[in-house]
């Protein structure tokens, strides 16, 4: 019985003494690759691409409002020449001296690129972000549309044609998705074709004057589906004025803007 005993107490001693050395040893916690920070999809996009021209970024040292590279009237097969020079000279413009007069006491800021400050946004001070965001983003997006605006329309060719094809299966389903998108879009705001951070071709509708950039994708093509882009030809008639741009749209220009992207990541 004794021994018994003296067995038993031995067993418990071990145990105790186990649990001692295992709860002395130094703690190793292996970082699996979700302790990694994650990147936000601004953080991912690629930042040395220019958005608003093929080599340049818009200057905020001060904004400019860039000149129409044609005539006022020359989209008349879809918008008209009194709508072309108030969305221009009115709305574009504001938007520029709205964005200046928000950074006219931000020199850091001035420095940046308007895309730099879309790209993230947190950079700038909280009482001005929602001016700059608006109007940063109005100054932008107006640039680049007036770029893949001119004569010409038809059908796509060369590398954004095959693109296209590919991710939509014909033409013809992109611009009825894209269509849709805008007219989908409800208030005012963009529809646009957009190269996502995963490197696909996405349509994306953005509103206000949002610029996909903020979301890490790089703008192909846009276009601007505020009343005051169409209002005076269109009245309400959305969809009509979303299928006539189709004949003002500039395909050279949209595939420079697309090689642009693929080239350069």
């Amino acid at each position: 019985m004794q021994k018994q005993l003296q067995q038993s107490i031995a067993l418990i001693l071990a145990f105790v003494i186990g649990i001692l050395f295992v709860a002395c040893q130094p703690t190793t916690i292996s970082q699996t690759p979700t302790d990694q920070p994650q990147q936000s999809p601004a953080q991912s996009s690629i930042t040395a691409i220019p958005v608003a021209y093929p080599n340049q970024e818009l200057s905020a040292s001060p904004a400019q409002l860039p000149p129409l590279p044609y005539d006022a009237g020359a989209l008349s097969q879809a918008i008209d020449a009194e709508t072309m020079q108030i969305h221009h000279d009115r709305h574009h413009q504001a938007y520029v001296d709205n964005l200046n007069k928000a950074l006219a006491d931000q020199p850091n800021l001035q420095k940046l690129s308007v895309e730099a400050m879309l790209r993230d946004l947190n950079t700038v001070p909280e009482n001005i972000r929602q001016t700059v965001r608006n109007n940063a983003g109005g100054h932008l997006n107006h640039t680049i549309f007036w770029q893949i605006m001119g004569s010409g329309g038809g059908q796509p060719t060369g590398a954004i044609a095959q693109a296209i094809n590919q991710t939509f299966g014909s033409f013809e389903n992109f611009q009825q998705q894209f269509n849709q998108a805008g007219s989908d879009r409800f208030g005012s705001g963009w529809v646009w074709l957009v190269q996502n951070p995963q490197r696909q071709l996405q349509i994306v509708s953005t509103p206000n004057q949002d610029n996909p950039i903020s979301e890490g994708s790089y703008p192909i093509m846009g276009n601007d589906v505020w009343e005051h882009a169409y209002y005076l030809r269109y009245q309400n008639r959305r969809a009509d004025y979303l299928n006539n741009w189709w004949d003002v749209v500039n395909w050279d220009e949209i595939n420079r803007r697309y090689q642009t992207v693929t080239q350069q990541q």
